[in-house]
């Protein structure tokens, strides 16, 4: 399925070019199974080869990025903190979350909304995630689009970059992506093993 996927992203790029880009972007911020360490990759090489512009696909990938992050935004912000705050209060303890925990965590995005959203969008795994809690607490748009669009120009730059550099062997990005991708998936694994430790050491 996966090599499937990865042929119809080759083959929208091939024919739509930096439009083929940016809805493939826009795409894979609401439906992850869209790897990004192909689109953006493949751009750079197909940009290399002399059917477009890097610079051209890098803005592509930004400007679908955004919209793609705009979508997940609106969701967020149409179901509103009140909604999540009554469904935690409801089904919140068969995760293990009271709406204590919930407050403490708008706290903490409220604080470091930009940190967030910036750092976020180069981060895998996390890249489409963070428009979530923004939306639930309504960052300011402009903000919230600004850092949205600096940091996902950061992560096009480097893999549309990769993939520029390295040609018909743009593939060879994958690997370090997924390197990565498990990383942030340990990260996150451990954050929820302290975070269930923490709140069974309370317990006791």
């Amino acid at each position: 399925m996966l090599s499937d996927l990865a042929g119809w992203v080759q083959e929208v790029i091939e024919r739509l070019g930096a439009v083929g880009v940016a809805l493939l972007v826009v795409l894979e911020n609401v439906f992850p199974p869209i790897p990004s360490e192909i689109v953006l990759p493949f751009a750079g090489f197909v940009a290399q080869r002399g059917d477009g512009s890097v610079v051209l696909m890098i803005v592509a990938a930004t400007v679908g990025a955004v919209i793609g992050a705009l979508i997940l935004y609106y969701v967020a912000a149409l179901i509103g903190p009140v909604r999540l705050g009554v469904f935690i209060a409801k089904f919140g303890k068969w995760f293990g979350v009271k709406p204590s925990d919930l407050v403490r965590a708008e706290q903490w995005f409220d604080r470091h909304a930009v940190a967030a959203v910036l750092l976020g969008r180069c981060v895998p795994l996390i890249r489409s995630v963070v428009s979530v809690p923004a939306g639930f607490r309504r960052m300011r748009l402009v903000r919230f689009v600004t850092y949205t669009a600096l940091g996902s120009a950061v992560w096009n730059t480097v893999l549309i970059g990769a993939g520029a550099v390295l040609g018909n062997q743009w593939e060879k990005v994958e690997p370090y992506v997924a390197v990565l991708q498990w990383l942030v998936l340990a990260a996150i694994v451990l954050l929820l093993l302290r975070f269930g430790f923490m709140k069974l050491r309370r317990r006791v």
